[in-house]
């Protein structure tokens, strides 16, 4: 499959470099791109009545997802399906793929809270999750640390890998415009509940198969393979997300620990239930240990890629 082959590619070259921050201070990256013309229209059409607003947001996502994924759709034709132009598309993935920024980003919390570091651990933490994490203490960052290693590695590695598998370079183009519409306007809060809610809705579809896939790989991962998917049956379906519910309760049932749970959103408690509820709550060493099982899972991915790439 020339897709997977391309996919392949792209995964395999951001393992070893991420995105390095001299190609993003030169060229930024294509999720900015994408994020700026959102921004630019949801500013000129986020307005007036409610019907409105659903229309016009419906309408930002036809036409983020044009401007988006035509320019892929044309590249896919001109470079043809020849190992060299395989290569190339392969090379236009990669940034799209966050196989090495996941792990960085939550490394980065993991350290300061080894040595103690409350305070530093929060800052870090601040850099990958919506909500303030100035209250948090040990366990509620160690919570947050994990719910986003879990859920992004959907978001930012496999659904968009599954996405180029299955469309090439427009598929995976495609999905990180949907996912990237999500986590800008598909909010349920008074600005953006009816203009949103096409993207949200749009972002949920897409994430069904891979947010299960990812689940899949955690708990074949962790070594406790049974008890894993035993969480994920018990609790993913009670999560507040239909998506990530799957890889979070994989996550915790192969770490033995609790996430998810209430949280402080601004003003506003969120009695959120409890994922693997009957267990500890995580420590630093959970997140290396949850590390650690992220690395495996991805060694499974790109297993998974390499065969589907070969056939």
């Amino acid at each position: 499959m020339i897709f997977a082959q391309v996919m392949l590619i792209g995964f395999v070259v951001d393992a070893l470099l991420g995105w390095p921050g001299a190609l993003y201070r030169r060229l930024s990256h294509p999720v900015v791109w994408i994020g700026g013309l959102i921004s630019f229209l949801e500013r000129r059409w986020n307005r007036d009545s409610e019907g409105r607003r659903m229309i016009l947001g419906a309408l930002v996502v036809l036409v983020v997802l044009v401007v988006s994924v035509t320019p892929a759709l044309l590249l896919s034709l001109l470079l043809g399906a020849g190992w060299p132009g395989v290569v190339l598309l392969g090379l236009l993935a990669w940034p799209l793929i966050a196989v090495r920024s996941m792990y960085d980003h939550v490394a980065e919390v993991l350290h300061p809270l080894a040595k103690g570091d409350l305070t530093g651990a929060r800052h870090a933490l601040s850099m990958i999750v919506g909500r303030d994490p100035s209250t948090l203490d040990e366990a509620g960052v160690g919570r947050a640390a994990l719910e986003s290693l879990a859920e992004n590695s959907s978001d930012g590695i496999v659904a968009p890998l599954f996405w180029g598998v299955v469309a090439g370079l427009p598929g995976i183009v495609a999905y990180k415009a949907i996912n990237t519409m999500d986590s800008m306007i598909g909010h349920r809060n008074d600005r953006y509940e009816y203009f949103g809610k096409t993207a949200a809705r749009l972002d949920d579809l897409v994430n069904l198969i891979p947010s299960r896939l990812t689940g899949l790989f955690f708990a074949l991962a962790s070594g406790r393979v049974v008890t894993a998917m035993q969480t994920v049956r018990r609790d993913a379906r009670h999560h507040r997300s239909p998506n990530a519910g799957w890889p979070e309760a994989a996550l915790a049932g192969g770490l033995a620990v609790r996430l998810s749970g209430p949280r402080i959103y601004g003003d506003r408690v969120a009695d959120e239930p409890w994922v693997n509820g009957a267990a500890a709550d995580p420590d630093a060493g959970s997140i290396s240990r949850g590390l650690a099982l992220y690395v495996r899972a991805m060694f499974l991915c790109g297993a998974v890629l390499f065969g589907l790439a070969i056939l």
